[in-house]
């Protein structure tokens, strides 16, 4: 790229960066020390502020770099992430929002503890969070190494290293002293200006083609190389059984995988009741729908405009998809429009990343704190102390997300999450669901249930196609690659649930109807709720 693209498009980050450490400073100024106030906010969000920072939370790099990329690169079947991501809500709209908010106070172990045995439960559920946040954060560490390696031009694996680490940096500040407050506004202001950004293209690739979407889609099905099977399913995952099982496979872990994912639980702690939580899941699937829905629109138009060929030797994975076709609709390399657009395109996406890994960096780290040091450490341990361990955690976590990210450079980041939804799926949501609707449930039920999920699914990646035997693997030089399926969640998810229903029938444990009773009352009602 040119210095000028360089230049404007750095100005606008530092910009972004400047705005979210104001807001990070002058929320620390305001008392942090109490754990509401670290990682609820002091449940003072109103659903539609909430509703905002939730979209900004799960609108990732994944989404708006990894998805278009996909589609540019195999069309139809790109698709399925943009549905995947968007029907995932129906579930934690009907079955989750508003009986976590009720049930829980920080994390998701607050949920099951609530009827459980607290010690073991909750050493399960907060290793299962801190697994998925930092297989999460990878995907974001992935996203920012591919933009920046684009915005200076592809130079040395140098400059995406200390990138990677910047943003590892940043994540640490804005969660160690604005806590849940400065995330919640740094969120809020990322997903603003990620739909604007978003409708701006959108608009532009429409307005190339006279607003007709069909000339869009031959366009790009001529410019694929691949013709009518470009709008056809099949591209990616129709070569053989193999591939089509892995369809499914990411098709269960994309739809219930988001009602897992800790660092969104957590957001349904930061409005004052079950119903706001509700309201603001209602606002947020109306953000999130939009936007998947244009991110279809970008995917097709990069395939139309920028064509697969240029995507791929841009990045292998088709992470810089959407800034190549932002330079080509500003008017191409060396103009100003295409600059501009460039630039604010990239600026827009590296604060997309920065958000998302602040909220994940807290929910890993209230989950090491609350749940991991208060189990195994003191469990008399005071709020403040608590917060103290988490601001350490963040750090951290931190420094793993870094290393991890600098390893899968090259995966594509949306693939990435879909391994990180695979996780949630079979280890956090099985619990969660026994434990709110399942009378009989116990607590060997609940920590079986976590580990047969979270267990087979680490194994099942570490033994797939994804980390060894071939060329796009992490280890090309080697092959241990005993599992088909880049996504185990067709395996992984049904042994988690399975796994909890096997520990509570061969417990000895008499379940606590009382404590049942109390809970279902509790998550339905919300008597009693914190």
């Amino acid at each position: 790229m040119t210095g000028d693209h360089q230049t404007l498009a750095l100005l606008l980050f530092s910009t972004f960066v400047a705005v979210t450490l104001a807001i990070t400073t002058w929320v620390s100024r305001r008392r942090q020390g109490s754990a509401e106030e670290f990682y609820a906010g002091g449940r003072l969000f109103s659903p539609m502020e909430n509703g905002f920072a939730i979209a900004g939370d799960y609108m990732s790099a994944a989404s708006f770099l990894g998805i278009s990329g996909l589609i540019a690169l195999y069309g139809y079947d790109g698709m399925l992430y943009s549905v995947g991501f968007l029907v995932a809500w129906l579930v934690v709209l009907f079955l989750v929002a508003e009986l976590v908010r009720n049930c829980g106070r920080y994390t998701l172990a607050d949920v099951v503890a609530a009827r459980m045995r607290e010690r073991p439960v909750r050493i399960a559920a907060g290793t299962s969070s801190v697994t998925v946040s930092v297989m999460y954060l990878v995907a974001q560490m992935v996203g920012a190494g591919s933009l920046v390696a684009l915005l200076l031009g592809g130079t040395t694996e140098t400059a995406r290293t200390w990138t990677v680490i910047g943003v590892g940096a940043l994540m640490v500040i804005y969660v160690s002293l604005g806590g849940m407050r400065a995330t919640t506004w740094i969120q809020i202001v990322k997903a603003v200006l990620l739909l604007g950004g978003t409708v701006a293209l959108t608009a532009l690739v429409l307005v190339r083609f006279h607003g007709d979407f069909d000339r869009l889609l031959r366009t790009a099905a001529e410019r694929s190389g691949h013709g009518e099977a470009f709008l056809a399913p099949g591209l990616a995952y129709g070569g053989d059984w193999t591939s089509r099982f892995d369809f499914i496979s990411l098709g269960l872990a994309l739809v219930l995988g988001t009602a897992g994912l800790p660092h969104i639980l957590s957001r349904f702690y930061t409005v004052p009741t079950a119903r706001a939580a509700r309201r603001s899941v209602v606002w947020s699937i109306g953000l999130i729908g939009g936007f998947y829905l244009m991110t279809i629109v970008l995917g097709f138009g990069a395939a139309a405009l920028v064509g697969p060929g240029a995507v791929r030797a841009s990045n292998a994975a088709g992470n810089t998809a959407v800034p190549l076709l932002a330079l080509d609709l500003g008017g191409g390399a060396g103009s100003t429009g295409g600059t501009v657009l460039f630039a604010v395109v990239a600026a827009v996406a590296f604060a997309t990343i920065l958000a998302v890994v602040a909220g994940i960096t807290l929910a890993s780290s209230a989950s090491v704190a609350h749940d991991l040091y208060a189990s195994l450490r003191r469990r008399d341990a005071k709020p403040r102390s608590e917060v103290a361990v988490a601001r350490i955690a963040a750090v951290g976590i931190g420094a793993v997300a870094i290393a991890l990210g600098l390893l899968a450079r090259d995966l594509n980041v949306a693939f990435l999450v879909g391994l990180a939804f695979a996780v949630a799926a079979s280890a956090n949501l099985p619990v969660l669901l026994y434990s709110l609707f399942w009378r009989g449930f116990t607590t060997r039920g609940a920590v079986w249930s976590v580990y047969g999920g979270l267990v087979p699914s680490v194994v099942l990646v570490l033994l797939s196609p994804v980390v060894s035997g071939s060329p796009e693997s992490l280890f090309p030089g080697v092959d241990f690659q005993y599992f088909p399926l880049q996504n185990p969640g067709l395996v992984s998810i049904p042994l988690g649930f399975l796994a909890g229903w096997l520990g509570t029938v061969t417990s000895r444990e008499v379940p606590d109807e009382a404590k049942h009773a109390e809970t279902e009352v509790r998550s339905l009602t919300g008597a009693g709720a914190v």
